[in-house]
């Protein structure tokens, strides 16, 4: 049984309240370097925003440097797990947040980073199950990124291995999984069919073929739905994006059920990624 603070902060995180989420995780700026430059991030946010994400993911730091008001139909989301790439251990994740944080500035739900197969896999496993225990204090709602990442891992998209990591999620006490899309995309439905959470599908396609596409067979397996940061950060637009993201995982009635009846992206000034 959930408590009322937590069942209200799930809802918070579907716009159309029919359970389903576009999540765009915003953390890179720590483990690979600026995503846009400062003064871009304002329009970054709002772009997102107006064009129908669900939530976005931030470090506790990034949460604290934009105005609450570019939040207005958006919830937040804040990641307490981080690395670098210039770690000799990239798949080493150390908490660097707590939930108490989280509920100070506001956050609809926190996210921790776990590596099954990596060197450090125990106490990524022992962190996950220590915030979960705080998540269920708070009544915050809990995401759990988990990915089969590390030397022990031959194939990071193979089903069975996919369906593990997410009832690792599940057993520590989790309320939603985000993981890789398993290869055939057909074959998420397995990974989907033996969750007891919701399934979000992480990233855009391996390769550079279509996102929406990509995204539409990703939902059609059963995903309850997309977390995508850097396809989107990174296009020169990522309102027009989001919307037809947005589209997809809420239906045809969303945002941008049809580009053409969508506000004029002139709006939204074109967005370069990295330092300017």
């Amino acid at each position: 049984m959930l408590k009322t603070g937590k069942l209200l902060r799930i809802r918070r995180l579907s716009l159309a309240g029919d359970g389903r989420h576009l999540f765009v995780p915003l953390d890179h700026s720590v483990s690979d370097g600026p995503i846009v430059p400062a003064d871009k991030w304002d329009d970054l946010l709002r772009a997102l925003v107006d064009g129908g994400a669900d939530g976005i993911i931030v470090h506790k730091g990034r949460a604290r440097a934009f105005a609450p008001d570019i939040l207005k139909r958006c919830a937040l989301v804040v990641h307490l797990s981080a690395s670098t790439a210039c770690s000799t251990d990239v798949n080493a994740k150390v908490l660097v947040g707590d939930v108490e944080e989280a509920v100070q500035l506001g956050a609809d739900a926190v996210s921790v980073h776990v590596n099954i197969g990596s060197d450090t896999e125990a106490q990524q496993l022992a962190d996950l199950g220590a915030v979960a225990r705080s998540c269920d204090t708070w009544g915050m709602p809990l995401i759990a990124m988990v990915y089969p990442r590390g030397p022990r891992i031959d194939d990071p998209r193979d089903p069975a291995l996919l369906a593990h990591v997410v009832n690792v999620a599940a057993d520590l006490g989790a309320d939603m999984v985000k993981t890789s899309v398993a290869l055939p995309v057909e074959r998420m439905a397995e990974v989907v069919a033996n969750s007891p959470l919701p399934v979000l599908a992480a990233g855009g396609p391996p390769d550079d073929s279509d996102l929406v596409e990509y995204g539409t067979a990703v939902m059609a397996s059963g995903c309850s739905g997309l977390a995508i940061g850097r396809r989107i950060f990174s296009s020169p637009n990522p309102y027009a994006l989001v919307s037809r993201l947005a589209a997809v995982v809420h239906g045809a009635g969303g945002l941008a059920a049809d580009m053409s009846m969508t506000p004029s992206t002139s709006n939204y000034p074109t967005i370069v990624a990295g330092v300017a």
